[in-house]
This record gives C-alpha cells, sequence and structure tokens, in this order.
C-alpha cells in the first residue's frame, strides 16, 4: 500500500512572509487534494491559515516549550508522530535547518536569492533589475519537492463574522483600509504627509476609513485621525481574526511595504503600497499588486533600496518617502476603490 504524501510547510515569522505564502498553499491544496498538509508556524499566525481547505496548523512556541535545541527536538518528535513523508522549508534560518536535520525526511528549501539582493542593495555597483518575487521562489520548493504546477491564487472572500459586522455596521460607502505602520523607520511615511492623505481621503463622503496597527498605535492612529468624520480605528478593537476578516471586506488597502498590505493582496483587496528606502523590485510586493506600488524617488536618491527589511536608512535617506506626494496617494488609493 503507497503511503499518503504529508508535507510538512515551514514558515515561523513574519506576518508578511506568511501571508504571501497562503496563496501558493490555497493553490497547492487545490492541485494536490490527495496530499496532507501541515503547517509550522507561530501560534499568532494560526488565523492566517486555519481557513485553508485541507491544511492543519501545528505551533512552534520557540520562546517556550520549543526554545533551543532540545525544545526544537521535541518539536521534531511531535511532528515525527504526524506521520509527515515531505518537507518545504519556505524559511531557510537556523531553526528550520535543524528541525530538518532531526528529521531527516525529503526536504526542498527555499533560495531567499541573497547574492542578487545584495548586487541589488548595495551602494556601489548596484544591479538594479527585478528579482524573482517570494512567490515564485515558494513555488519553486514545492516543485523541486515533484509537486509541480502550481499557479497562486487569491483566497475567496469570507463572510463577515459576527463580530465584524457588529464592529462596522455595515453601509454602503466604499471601505479603505490605511495600514500607516511598519517595523522599521525606513518603510513608513512621515506622520505629517499620512495624515494629509487621511485628511483627502475624508473629505469623500462615498467612503469610510478604517485605521490598522497594533494596539499599542492607537494613541498615534487617533492623532492621524483626528476630526476626520469617516475614520474608525481598529488597532486594539478586534483579534487578529476577526481583524483578517475586516481586512477581507475592504474595497481598498493603503499600506506600507508590511503584513497588512499582504493580508490585503492575499484576499484580491486591490492594495496601494508605499514604498521608502526598499523597493518592489527585491520581490515583496503584494501578491498580484505589483502596478500599485508608489516608490520613493530614485532620481534623488539613487542609493534606493538601501536593504532588503527597511533597516538601513543611510545619511541624507531620512526623508526618501516625502517625495510621494500625499496628493499622488490620495488619486492613486481612490482610482483603486473605484465608484461606489
Amino acid at each position: 500500500m503507497i503511503k499518503q504524501k504529508h508535507i510538512l510547510i515551514i514558515r515561523l515569522s513574519a506576518m508578511g512572509d506568511v501571508a504571501m505564502l497562503v496563496p501558493v498553499i490555497y493553490a497547492f491544496a487545490k492541485a494536490y487534494p490527495e496530499t496532507k498538509i501541515t503547517f509550522l508556524s507561530k501560534p499568532f499566525f494560526k488565523p492566517l491559515i486555519e481557513t485553508l481547505p485541507n491544511v492543519q496548523f501545528f505551533g512552534a512556541e520557540t520562546a517556550l516549550k520549543h526554545k533551543g535545541i532540545s525544545g526544537l527536538w521535541k518539536l521534531s518528535r511531535s511532528l515525527k508522530k504526524l506521520g509527515i513523508t515531505h518537507l518545504a522549508d519556505t524559511h531557510n534560518v537556523l531553526r528550520s535547518k535543524i528541525l530538518r536535520a532531526f528529521l531527516a525526511l525529503p526536504a526542498a528549501t527555499i533560495d531567499k536569492g541573497r547574492a542578487e539582493k545584495k548586487a541589488l542593495t548595495q551602494s556601489e555597483n548596484k544591479v538594479f533589475k527585478p528579482l524573482k518575487t517570494t512567490i515564485q521562489r515558494y513555488v519553486q520548493v514545492f516543485a523541486e519537492l515533484g509537486f509541480t504546477g502550481i499557479q497562486p491564487e487569491v483566497l475567496p472572500k469570507p463572510v463577515s463574522t459576527e463580530t465584524v459586522l457588529q464592529f462596522t455596521k455595515l453601509d454602503a460607502k466604499r471601505w479603505i483600509g490605511i495600514a500607516p505602520y511598519a517595523a522599521h523607520q525606513g518603510k513608513e511615511y512621515p506622520e505629517k504627509q499620512m495624515r494629509e492623505v487621511i485628511v483627502g481621503l475624508d473629505a469623500n463622503p462615498d467612503v469610510r476609513l478604517f485605521l490598522f496597527g497594533a494596539p499599542s498605535e492607537r494613541e498615534r492612529l487617533e492623532r492621524l485621525a483626528l476630526d476626520c468624520d469617516t475614520a474608525t480605528i481598529v488597532a486594539g478593537a478586534l483579534q487578529f481574526a476577526d481583524e483578517i476578516n475586516q481586512i477581507a471586506q475592504l474595497d481598498t488597502m493603503l499600506s506600507m511595504d508590511s503584513g497588512n498590505g499582504h493580508i490585503a493582496a492575499m484576499f484580491g483587496i486591490p492594495t496601494v503600497t508605499l514604498w521608502g528606502v526598499t523597493h518592489p523590485y527585491a520581490g515583496f510586493a503584494p501578491f498580484k499588486q505589483e502596478t500599485r506600488c508608489l516608490v520613493s524617488d530614485r532620481e534623488q536618491y539613487p542609493a534606493i533600496p538601501t536593504s532588503i527589511y527597511g533597516n538601513k536608512i543611510p545619511e541624507g535617506y531620512e526623508g526618501v518617502m516625502q517625495t510621494i506626494a500625499p496628493a499622488f496617494v490620495v488619486k492613486n488609493v481612490l482610482a483603486a476603490t473605484g465608484p461606489v
């Protein structure tokens, strides 16, 4: 009797990277319905995965019981019991390498293209050209395991949860989500300009704004939305699963080069992104939203991209995103949103 194939997919972080993987797993599950799928990641990311068909989630508690070598050994023993036959390492970090060694299964590993990305971000002799996208790199991992022909696709729009229905109080307006923050300052649009964008969008009576962020950012968001009649602060008001559901109901998302944009894109929401010292050429544009990436002026700041993650801001590059005019952002968001 042929043993049923059971693939373990590893991606421990970060939120945007997990969200970019979702359209690939969704397509994989549809193309290979006879293959069992287990997704290994941090427990916080479970709501991103749990609605996918034929996919079970396994939480890696790397700060607690799965911490260190001994913790990873315990994790590998728990995973062994699931009957896994193949391993897709879409992260390729020290933890996942140790797990691969412990599990000793047929495996494929993501090629992150480190040399190409170094050439793209170096200040001298920069090789400025679009690289393979992260989603293409994910697909290649599965292909190396023999699972070919995967065509990533967006998820269907879910029904609003009761919590989201009560929070949003459904109306006939066009819903625009705004996620103005990112993990690094080099990827954040200046607050003064973002305030102009929000005021400009708020002037349209046919739209309603939803501002996303971490609970700790709620006070900053309230300042951005001060006296804006159409703005609702989502940060801290919903649990993560309901926040994902709320994003899926949007007509448009405005985001930085950050996780919320990728969550919107995995549902096919028109997503406008703003880019500072990073650049979509590195392969991290939201899925099928490459034409809606608004980048900072490279003629004025030719060293862009200065890093992959936005954590390196050369002297004199602190104001790169000021080259993206607020009126231009408003115009692109409204164009993506369409008429009521």
